[in-house]
């Protein structure tokens, strides 16, 4: 059930599209931003709040890789696997936080706290290799600065 606050934010993304099927992929950001992810029930709600099927919504859900559609960590880190990121050592940065977080591409940690998961490109080409997390971008990566990254997020 979407909430009168999700309501609200989403009549106002409405309100600034032609139609409430326009408004949709922010309506999902907005549930998102509430839970955490999309849930079905949360897609179901939304999609009859703009007028769409859930089978519509869910297509659009799952085309973008920033809507989640199960529970993610409490900080999800996107990994920046471009070629330029693959050229100036990705792997590495990949592998240590493998190894480090104990999961792989998609799971999150045991406590929680993270989710790994691959990202086609970040937009910093030119200060490879990159991540995110959550809204934070890290450039120019080395294997040596993880710690200290990782323990900002708790």
């Amino acid at each position: 059930m979407l909430t009168t606050e999700e309501k609200h934010q989403i009549d106002h993304e409405i309100s600034l599209v032609p139609s409430p099927k326009n408004a949709c992929i922010e309506a999902l950001k907005i549930v998102q931003q509430s839970h955490g992810w999309v849930s079905d029930e949360s897609l179901r709600d939304v999609a009859d709040y703009v007028g769409m099927s859930t089978a519509e919504l869910d297509s659009v859900a799952t085309f973008y890789n920033l809507i989640f559609r199960r529970p993610v960590g409490r900080h999800v880190i996107l990994v920046c696997d471009s070629i330029s990121c693959y050229v100036m050592g990705y792997e590495d940065i990949r592998n240590q936080l493998f190894e480090k977080l104990n999961i792989k591409y998609g799971q999150t940690t045991e406590d929680g706290r993270f989710t790994i998961l691959p990202n086609c490109c970040l937009g910093t080409c030119d200060c490879a290799p990159a991540l995110m997390i959550d809204n934070d971008l890290y450039r120019n990566l080395t294997v040596e600065q993880l710690d200290e990254i990782l323990t900002k997020y708790t």
